[in-house]
């Protein structure tokens, strides 16, 4: 931890006083930095992929539709789009596109992509929000249809993450907007897609502002990069990484904090000892203070006690935790006996494992639970994220507005009365039965303490001036071509 910081000073202390007011200029290629891993094309449905990837396939892989730089969907490959039989149905036209090698993107690899996404072995992270489809066909070479067992309003915002991106299985290559120009072991520069309606002339040279570079690198680097105006934007900063911004002196007009729709919470994934019973869980619930956890890191952050932010398809309200009315002193009391009792019947509970992320955010995190858990005769020990853990911590971002999908997050491991609500939930044939079972599954799965919901996810960027195009929005979607005016 010590050599951590001191690190981080020295990377970042010694460029505060290069910060000031941002000045850069407008005549160069965009350079962004998101924070992860180096960028690299990736086949979602055969693993993982990380935010410097998500940014590089919405860039050269679009899908059916893609966001807008407010997170709206507009049209993609798709040049337009229908809706019948009461939303069971989505009809989609293509648009004339190429692959990168210059061969016509047809409707048969547009199914061919969707389909991989739900098939049996695919390990999409898309995959459990897309069980209402049904069919997946080619009408004709530009016509495709998506047929649902039960209606999904929200499935375009869906069709417009990059899990879903389409592109040409050998090369991964996809139809823009950007495509490949160059690329290095820590970035990728890309370049507009030649318009098909209007192509350039052979030889012309891109307008450089019209080129991204597009780099995965550390937090710090990233922020040093933005410090020393050496980019534009810094994206992909979360809670983890949010103290590193207080060791460099930043215009307030660039640093943009979204709280966006998603999960940050404690999943509970072991349920032995003092994590067997409902009401012990409700405990650990009960004893943190969400006041001071999200004091500490201080952008306004929301604290958050159930697990629906808003209702959205739901025929009720989210659903409070039953302690929700008791003040703090009074929760800590009882969380404090139900440790008390336990320990009785069963003597010390042992040390719980809590899974976190690297990061000074995470340090912060890490201490107040650990704190507000002492408090009440409990024990943490902290291991890494994807170590095997009693409680993880969860930080996602919704990819659309879908109580189910925040309930099947929540309920990672669940009881079977919750895990039946979910199942009636996904196979409701109505909306009005679908939101009734929403209702209930909500209701079943705050009951079973299933998931310890803490504040709404925190994302925060570095954005230059010249990047007058970019847009806070509740996915904490920022795509390279809406940046500035000149989109692609």
């Amino acid at each position: 931890m010590a050599r951590f910081r001191s690190h981080v000073l020295a990377g970042l202390g010694l460029m505060a006083a290069l910060a000031g007011c941002d000045r850069r200029s407008d005549l160069g290629p965009v350079t962004v930095s998101v924070i992860g891993e180096a960028p690299q094309l990736v086949a979602p449905s055969r693993r993982s992929i990380g935010e410097p990837s998500r940014q590089l396939m919405q860039a050269t892989a679009q899908g059916l539709v893609r966001f807008d730089a407010a997170g709206q969907v507009e049209p993609g490959l798709a040049a337009r789009w229908i809706v019948i039989d009461d939303g069971m149905s989505y009809i989609f036209r293509l648009r004339d596109a190429r692959w990168a090698d210059g061969e016509k993107v047809t409707a048969d690899a547009v199914v061919a992509r969707l389909r991989a996404a739900i098939a049996p072995g695919s390990r999409n992270p898309l995959k459990s929000s897309l069980g209402a489809i049904d069919e997946i066909v080619e009408m004709t070479p530009e016509v495709i249809e998506v047929r649902l067992r039960s209606p999904r309003p929200e499935l375009l915002k869906l069709f417009a993450q990059p899990e879903l991106a389409i592109f040409d299985l050998k090369t991964l290559d996809g139809s823009g907007p950007f495509e490949i120009a160059e690329r290095d072991r820590r970035s990728v520069t890309l370049t507009p897609t030649p318009s098909l309606d209007d192509p350039p002339e052979a030889g012309a040279e891109v307008d450089p502002r019209e080129t991204v570079i597009l780099h995965g690198e550390r937090a710090a680097r990233a922020i040093a990069r933005f410090v020393t105006r050496q980019s534009d934007m810094v994206t992909g900063g979360t809670f983890a990484d949010w103290p590193l911004l207080d060791q460099v002196e930043i215009d307030p007009a660039s640093l943009r904090v979204e709280q966006v729709a998603g999960l940050f919470g404690l999943a509970i994934v072991e349920r032995e000892g003092f994590l067997a019973a409902p009401e012990d869980r409700a405990a650990i619930a009960m004893a943190i203070d969400r006041a001071a956890l999200v004091e500490m890191l201080g952008p306004s952050w929301q604290a958050e006690t159930a697990i629906l932010p808003e209702q959205y398809e739901s025929a009720r309200p989210p659903v409070p935790p039953a302690w929700i009315s008791a003040s703090p002193n009074d929760r800590r009391l009882a969380a404090a006996a139900r440790v008390a009792v336990w320990r009785a019947a069963n003597g010390d509970p042992p040390a719980l494992r809590l899974a976190l992320p690297d990061g000074p955010g995470s340090n912060l995190v890490f201490a107040r639970i650990a704190a507000d858990l002492r408090a009440i005769g409990l024990t943490v020990e902290r291991v890494d994220e994807s170590a095997d853990a009693d409680l993880r911590l969860i930080d996602m971002v919704a990819p659309h507005d879908n109580a189910r999908w925040f309930l099947m997050q929540a309920c990672r491991l669940c009881s079977e009365v919750p895990s039946f609500a979910l199942e009636a939930a996904r196979d409701a044939p109505t909306m009005a039965d679908r939101a009734a079972r929403i209702a209930e599954a909500d209701a079943a799965v705050t009951a079973d303490a299933a998931f310890i919901p803490l504040a709404r996810p925190l994302r925060w960027s570095l954005v230059s001036q010249r990047l007058r195009q970019w847009t806070a929005n509740p996915r904490g979607v920022h795509p390279l071509n809406h940046l500035r005016a000149d989109t692609n």
